[in-house]
């Protein structure tokens, strides 16, 4: 008779483990599921002088593509049909050597619309496998540079052939119908790439608009952008935070950006008011991609984002 509460308690430890178990395997499909179902956002940012007519901002991010990702490719290339002004891409554009060929097709005709980009690190560097709960620690400053290069030289020449330009810590001007746009971009900050004093100084007043461009959004970069005037700042690389809390509520960004402004439309400074002085609007862009290692996301669906440029004080 003494055995039997201790047989009791072990079939209940049973039963919790087996329904600890089914309850991982589940959450671990729908994350899987998630990573692979792509939604196209819209937002508004306004930014552009009384009277202009608005843009239509093509933003994408993070793309971290392979050849197999089919699915991907096809959304991906379904997006020409926007008709977008401007296209903005943000880095992480490769996830495999032979990649830059399969995101050449996807993109298409998007390729003969204007655009600008900038490289992230997973553009430079073969992913590897690591642990994907990292994220959620503190940032050791350890940067995985001692692997293959991609073929990031490639990407660049195939995006400047078509006409996009290559902001990688420089500046540039593209006209946009009748809107003359000022841009900055920085190399990938997450490596350590950008170099602010090569781009330093007051944005250019003589545009219509002025548009710092970077992968990462460290505050570093964020700070310099509306210190010098910028008047909004599209980034992407935190993935939106990936594995999210019920609501999308982030975790982490993989940067030392705070997780309440891990995408979307945000002030920079997080407590500045537009026309405040030495402040900017950022966009950072959940992306459309993951670590090929860890194709999962949780209440944080991948992402391409179609920003809407209005004249300040409307949207």
């Amino acid at each position: 008779m003494a055995l039997t509460p201790v047989s009791a308690l072990g079939r209940a430890t049973t039963r919790l483990a087996a329904g600890a178990l089914v309850a991982g395997a589940a959450t671990t499909a729908y994350a899987a599921w998630e990573a692979r179902h792509y939604v196209l956002r819209e937002r508004t940012l306004p930014v552009l002088p009384a009277g202009a007519r608005p843009l239509r901002v093509l933003h994408l991010t993070d793309l971290h593509m392979t050849p197999g990702q089919r699915a991907k490719q096809e959304w991906l290339a379904g997006l020409a049909g926007l008709r977008p002004d401007l296209v903005v891409d943000t880095g992480d554009n490769l996830a495999h050597r032979d990649a830059v060929p399969v995101v050449t097709d996807a993109l298409g005709p998007l390729l003969d619309v204007p655009g600008v980009f900038v490289h992230g690190s997973n553009d430079y560097f073969e992913p590897s496998f690591r642990n994907p709960f990292a994220y959620l620690l503190p940032d050791t400053g350890k940067r995985h540079t001692d692997v293959p290069e991609l073929p990031w030289r490639e990407l660049s020449r195939t995006f400047t052939d078509a006409g996009w330009l290559d902001l990688t810590n420089t500046r540039g001007r593209v006209r946009v119908g009748d809107l003359d746009l000022a841009f900055t971009g920085v190399d990938d900050p997450h490596l350590g790439y950008d170099r602010l004093d090569e781009v330093a100084g007051p944005a250019d007043p003589e545009a219509d608009v002025r548009l710092g461009v970077t992968h990462a959004p460290y505050l570093r970069v964020l700070d310099a952008f509306a210190q010098d005037g910028y008047d909004a700042v599209l980034a992407g690389h935190t993935h939106g935070g990936q594995v999210c809390l019920p609501g999308g509520r982030a975790l982490a960004t993989n940067c030392d950006l705070e997780p309440a402004r891990a995408r979307g439309v945000h002030r920079h400074p997080a407590d500045s008011a537009p026309g405040e002085p030495g402040s900017t609007w950022m966009h950072v862009g959940a992306g459309l991609g993951t670590s090929p290692y860890a194709r999962i996301r949780v209440a944080c669906r991948p992402e391409a984002v179609l920003l809407r440029l209005v004249p300040i004080g409307e949207g």
